[in-house]
């Protein structure tokens, strides 16, 4: 919490070049299907949240942004592709798993159903495994170092010492 009782969120992009701090509250928090979203995040669909009427402040870097419609621009790390927002003229949302703690910002709404996967609905419904469930199919989790940004905002990154 701020000074005046208001919230503060942080996080950024995955090598931390791009750090953010939002200050006041979030607004709505939303997973878009639409295609667009789909190729923007590399993934089945983008959630994001809508941080209109708090204060964002880019605390490391800034995002790149490319226009991805006559209507709104994408923002992402230039440096290792992360997708971080979305903008357009009625405001600015950010990829909620961009979040350093994104388990507290969770989706109201679905929108841009109609180009929706038919297989996402039964994703939840898939045989589950922990990172480290079977090494032996993947032996190298075993020896792991993750050069990833933490979870916190750090005073210089990357650290002098990663190779």
């Amino acid at each position: 919490m701020s000074l005046d009782n208001r919230p503060i969120y942080t996080g950024g992009c995955q090598c931390g070049a791009v750090r953010f701090r939002v200050e006041g509250a979030l607004g709505d928090a939303s997973v878009c299907h639409c295609r667009m979203c789909q190729k923007a995040s590399g993934n089945f669909y983008l959630p994001l949240v809508s941080v209109r009427g708090a204060t964002l402040d880019w605390t490391r870097g800034e995002p790149k942004r490319f226009r991805s419609s006559n209507a709104a621009w994408r923002g992402f790390c230039a440096e290792c592709g992360t997708p971080l927002t979305f903008e357009a003229s009625d405001g600015m949302a950010l990829a909620i798993a961009a979040f350093d703690d994104p388990a507290g910002i969770a989706p109201t709404i679905q929108w841009g159903v109609e180009a929706k996967l038919p297989y996402v609905d039964g994703i939840a419904n898939l045989p589950s495994e922990e990172t480290m469930g079977d090494v032996s199919s993947a032996p190298y989790l075993a020896e792991l170092v993750s050069y990833q940004h933490p979870d916190h905002d750090t005073d210089q990154w990357p650290p002098e010492e990663r190779p």
